[in-house]
């Protein structure tokens, strides 16, 4: 593709609009919003707004005046918007990790008679490790089991009390067919969780529609909530009533301003809240998601799947040195592009140095991300022209590039 033909991409695009509304340095090619979304210009004025007028003015009259209370449900329903869930299914609350822990205990309390909770080898550690807690938990009773990606249907049986996986695969951008192994999986009386971290703002999702129990997923990548931001759970309404959370804070109670010395579980999805929200973060987070209400989900896709080809493209063409990690065909892919170098992490600190801010997962594949909100046809075609010029130069050899940070 011509560099002509890339600028026509780029003034053809319908969401070209959105990329002034993020803070952006100038200079830098960001390709890391799978990791963390970019800063909306909004974002710093809305927090300063909650610090100064609410909290400092208001105090904790803001919890009623300023609705700091409603929070997690104002924001899960706008969630649920992006995800094909119902209003009144979703709710706003703590860490990934801590809602794959509540889901997983629904799960549990919706088949008794099984022991079992499984999901794929190489999914995200938070998952497999919330898992292996629950294991432990129970003194072994509960299992955890993982197997291959390719032999999950060969493993749903009458045993299993919950299937967890992540749509879309942190390191290679691989897409499970949702619709396809939730069927399977109702098939077998399994109820199933899906990690939404690497979907939910990058391309449509309709939980709904293919009838899944529960989903999680964070607000700091692609709904661009800032690091550390909330994140949700969505739980099915048909399994509100059926489920004693195990997590059983005193928000998810009831009637939480009675200040009862026993618990009762809130009315539906507000028995999944746990303790008191961040409202800080809250408040970025939900700059964020208005920001992504505003956009068209299939423009998001097809932009997402345009980039990571462009993408693909070049780098075979120029970068021959890499394996490509990711599916090809973009249907199967997220809103990223993975490839693989025995040298990947030094070559991405070279990129890092030169502009490009991708990121590196072990033990050799550097990762790429295309948030369609900023990220242009020339980001893409400019970010190769970088990596072709550091492996044509051997510039990633130098020793600083190997020494590993904290956070690769």
């Amino acid at each position: 593709m011509t560099p002509d033909q890339i600028a026509e991409l780029d003034r053809a695009d319908p969401l070209a609009s959105f990329r002034d509304r993020f803070d952006l340095p100038d200079g830098v090619i960001y390709l890391d919003g799978n990791s963390l979304g970019a800063l909306p210009k909004a974002t710093a004025a809305r927090v300063q707004s909650v610090v100064r007028e609410q909290w400092g003015t208001d105090l904790i009259r803001s919890w009623n005046s300023h609705d700091w209370i409603g929070a997690p449900r104002r924001l899960g329903d706008k969630i649920a918007r992006l995800i094909g869930a119902g209003a009144g299914e979703v709710i706003c609350a703590d860490s990934t990790s801590i809602n794959v822990f509540k889901a997983l205990s629904a799960c549990l309390q919706l088949a008794p008679e099984r022991s079992t909770i499984l999901s794929e080898t190489g999914n995200f550690p938070t998952d497999a490790y919330m898992m292996e807690g629950l294991s432990k938990l129970t003194d072994g009773h509960v299992q955890q089991k993982l197997v291959a990606s390719d032999a999950i249907a060969d493993h749903l049986d009458d045993n299993v009390a919950a299937l967890l996986l992540t749509h879309t695969h942190y390191k290679t951008g691989r897409l499970h067919d949702m619709s396809a192994l939730t069927a399977a999986a109702h098939e077998a009386g399994i109820p199933v969780i899906w990690d939404l971290s690497h979907s939910a703002g990058a391309m449509p999702v309709d939980l709904n529609a293919c009838g899944a129990d529960f989903a999680v997923g964070c607000g700091y990548k692609y709904l661009n909530g800032g690091p550390g931001a909330p994140a949700f759970l969505f739980a099915a309404k048909r399994h509100h009533d059926k489920v004693f959370p195990a997590l059983s804070g005193w928000l998810g109670h009831k009637a939480p301003f009675a200040f009862s010395d026993h618990y009762e579980a809130g009315h539906g999805i507000d028995r999944f809240q746990c303790g008191t929200p961040g409202i800080l973060g809250m408040a970025a987070l939900e700059v964020g998601l208005d920001l992504m209400l505003h956009a068209d989900m299939q423009a998001i896709r097809s932009k997402s799947q345009a980039l990571g080809d462009l993408f693909i493209e070049r780098v075979e063409a120029r970068c021959p040195q890499f394996e490509l990690v990711s599916p090809r065909d973009c249907t199967g892919r997220g809103s990223q592009v993975s490839i693989a170098h025995k040298e990947g992490y030094a070559i991405m600190q070279a990129l890092i140095d030169r502009g490009v801010i991708g990121d590196f997962r072990a033990p050799d594949i550097l990762r790429f991300g295309f948030t369609p909100l900023y990220t242009r046809f020339r980001d893409a075609a400019d970010a190769v022209d970088i990596l072709a010029d550091i492996m044509a130069q051997d510039s990633w050899t130098a020793p600083q590039y190997a020494v590993r940070g904290a956070v690769t």
